[in-house]
Parts: C-alpha cells; sequence; structure tokens
C-alpha cells in the first residue's frame, strides 16, 4: 500500500497538467475511439494500453478523469495509447474483444459495468490484463480497481442529519450499480449514527446523463420536506443541484460541482480516480499486475472532500467539527464503514 501511495504522489503533479491540457482524442460525442503514441523512436513499446469509456473522453468528469490519467501514464510510460469513448452495454464484450485480438496488453474499462465483459473476454486471452475501474470482478487476469466511496456516503449522510432542520433528507443516484448503490447505502447508515430518527429518502434514476431525471426525483423529495439532499449521478447532478437551488435548500454534489450553485452545494466528494488508472498502467508495464479487488479510500489519501465553500459561515463550528472527526474516525479504522451493494428498505 505503502507503494501505491508513494506512486499517487509522485503522479499528482503529471496528472494535474494533463487534466489542464490533454493530448490525443476521439470524437467529441456519438461512439468513437482516438489514439496517442508513446515516445518511442523506433515505434517499439513497452505496453499497448486501451482505455474504454462509457461516456466521452471530454465530459469533464467521469470520462475525462480516466482519460487524462492515460495521456499521463503516457508521459511517464514508453507505451502506445488507443481509446474507445461512450461505450454501449450491448457492445462491451465486442471492443474488448477487438483490442485483446489486436494484442493490447492492458485493457482498462472505467466503470463497473465492464465486468461481465472483462470476465468474458479475459477467460479467452489469458495473456492480456483486464483492469476494471470502481469493479467487483476478479480473475487471475482481471482486478477491479476500488475507491472506498462508501466512505464519503457516509461522512455526507452525518453532514445532511446534522444539519437538516426537517429531519428529512434524501439521495438521488444514478444507475442501480454495486459502486453507486454502496454510497447511498453508506449515507443511510451515516445519516441514522447521527440521528436515529432522520428519515432518508432515495431514488435512482437509471442515467448517469439525464439531468431531468434527477431533477424529478430531487423535487420530489423536496415536495415531501427533504431539506438536504446528495447527488450520486454523476453529470446529472446538475438537475439535482437546480432543484435545490430553485427550492433554496442544501445539497452535496460530486467531483467539483459547487460551482452549480455556490449558495446551495455543501460541499463535494472528491476521487483520485486519475490514480487508478495510472496504478494498472505502471503495473502491466513492471510486469507486476495481479488480479483480485484492491481498494484504497480515506486512510489512502485517495479520497477527499471539498470545503464548504461560500456556505462557510452557514456551518455551525460543532458540524464541521464533527465531520472532520468522523473523517479521522474512518481514517483509523474506529469506524468501519459497511460496503452494503444491495437496496435496502431502512
Amino acid at each position: 500500500m505503502k507503494k501505491v501511495v508513494s506512486l499517487i504522489l509522485t503522479l499528482m503533479m503529471v496528472l494535474s497538467l494533463a487534466a489542464c491540457g490533454g493530448n490525443g482524442g476521439g470524437s467529441a460525442s456519438g461512439s468513437g475511439s482516438g489514439s496517442a503514441s508513446g515516445s518511442a523512436g523506433s515505434g517499439e513499446y513497452d505496453a499497448k494500453v486501451a482505455l474504454c469509456l462509457v461516456g466521452p473522453a471530454n465530459d469533464g468528469a467521469w470520462s475525462s478523469y480516466a482519460y487524462n490519467a492515460v495521456m499521463a501514464a503516457k508521459e511517464l510510460y514508453n507505451i502506445d495509447v488507443k481509446y474507445t469513448e461512450n461505450v454501449k452495454p450491448t457492445d462491451m464484450e465486442a471492443v474488448f474483444t477487438d483490442y485483446a485480438a489486436q494484442g493490447f496488453d492492458l485493457i482498462i474499462g472505467h466503470s463497473f459495468s465492464f465486468g461481465d465483459a472483462a470476465l468474458a473476454v479475459a477467460e479467452r486471452y489469458p495473456d492480456v490484463s483486464f483492469a476494471i475501474i470502481d469493479g467487483t470482478v476478479e480473475a487471475d487476469n482481471v482486478a477491479s480497481y476500488n475507491l472506498k466511496t462508501q466512505e464519503s456516503g457516509y461522512i455526507q449522510g452525518v453532514l445532511a442529519a446534522a444539519m437538516s432542520e426537517s429531519g428529512k433528507i434524501g439521495a438521488v443516484a444514478g444507475v442501480e450499480g454495486p459502486a453507486i448503490i454502496k454510497v447511498v447505502e453508506a449515507y443511510k447508515v451515516g445519516a441514522k449514527a447521527q440521528n436515529p430518527d432522520i428519515e432518508v429518502m432515495t431514488a435512482y434514476t437509471g442515467s448517469f446523463d439525464d439531468a431531468a431525471k434527477s431533477k424529478e426525483a430531487a423535487q420530489a423529495m423536496i415536495d415531501k420536506g427533504a431539506d438536504i439532499i446528495m447527488g450520486g449521478a454523476n453529470q446529472s447532478n446538475a438537475g439535482m443541484i437546480k432543484a435545490c437551488e430553485e427550492a433554496d435548500i442544501y445539497c452535496m454534489g460530486e467531483l467539483d460541482q459547487q460551482n452549480l450553485a455556490p449558495q446551495n452545494v455543501l460541499l463535494c466528494n472528491l476521487s483520485d480516480i486519475e490514480n487508478l488508472v495510472s496504478v494498472a498502467v505502471k503495473e502491466v508495464v513492471e510486469g507486476t499486475f495481479s488480479g483480485g479487488i484492491h481498494e484504497y479510500g480515506y486512510a489512502d489519501n485517495v479520497l477527499s472532500l471539498t470545503d464548504y465553500g461560500e456556505l462557510d459561515s452557514e456551518v455551525p463550528q460543532e458540524v464541521k467539527d464533527l465531520v472532520a472527526e468522523t473523517m479521522e474516525k474512518i481514517k483509523s479504522g474506529e469506524i468501519e464503514v459497511p460496503r452494503i451493494e444491495q437496496i435496502t428498505n431502512d
């Protein structure tokens, strides 16, 4: 683990530069592919890496982080890079198979939804390594690189319960997958730990890019009295945040969504998604790749939260202290946040 943390710290500067500029490129919308070769003048590479994305490489969120990470890794290692964006679930196995047949050493699926495709193709191509970001699958040549985002969900639940005046809070999520469910369920656990009587409303819109559905789900919760809502739907959070802005209530987003409504978004959870991709590339280049499920959380300094931004003065000091204390207890292991991947009625 120390080796991983050291790598993360070393890559931070390069990843930041890549996030600002980016290299190579595929189509901005619609299904498409792109490539970016390494620096070897001879045309020989230490590894061939393929990245598969569920969204566009320039979405400024989930897919962009992986794209920027692979491009940053290209600057560090002698690798050949290709990527395919906007991969639909029905095409995942075919895309993986195509890359494997072309002799790629590492195929990265940047979503838990690539899991089944990875297992199916990995069995036919045992010499190819497959990395699934935020996945739950494993095999000799398949590794899932996971963020313990349930820890962020728990902390946000504590904060929501502490800040709520109505005793009713909500969470609007995207697709019902293990990586999303674990956050929402931990949000409920954290809220109940802070206030056993809190009412937690939840909704899954089935989409990460339909802001209208997110807004509709949030509005339904607001109509029932929710005064704080957490978003877990990536780009779709914009709809939830808009509903909260119009109702003048607090909400919480992901990544850097505070700017969407500075007077309403309390904070956002942050994840060094780029580093998980970079770790996988490094392991393949160095020949140390191994199958299994590898997890990273607050204790590894891979997860964090933004500050309270323009709402800092509206958050009582005792609540700030509570959130900070909860985070430290998670880091130390005093609080072990459960990983619940099935929706409960609690």
